[in-house]
């Protein structure tokens, strides 16, 4: 869904990378991972003012699969940014 939306946004690349869903399935936490990483904040604020949006989506694409579609929250996934940082910090 996300690859499909962000086409008109040229040179951003955004994927999901981890996502954690309550047990009683009523939230989900998703991680997006973007590149640049310098226009993650802005892109996932963009996503979490559309959340609704995307929501109806997912719920089109899984209506006869989940009984409840999750509501959705998005995070920034700095996990590369960090794994970078450490690399650096351990070549000096």
């Amino acid at each position: 869904m996300f690859l499909l939306q962000t086409k008109a946004t040229r040179g951003v690349m955004i994927s999901v990378s981890h996502c954690r869903v309550s047990p009683d399935l009523s939230y989900c936490n998703v991680y997006l991972s973007v590149f640049p990483s310098a226009r993650a904040q802005e892109m996932v604020d963009n996503i979490t003012a559309n959340a609704r949006t995307v929501r109806y989506d997912l719920g089109q694409r899984l209506r006869y699969q989940l009984r409840i579609i999750p509501e959705l929250r998005f995070f920034v996934d700095d996990t590369l940014d960090y794994m970078e940082h450490i690399d650096e910090l351990l070549k000096k």
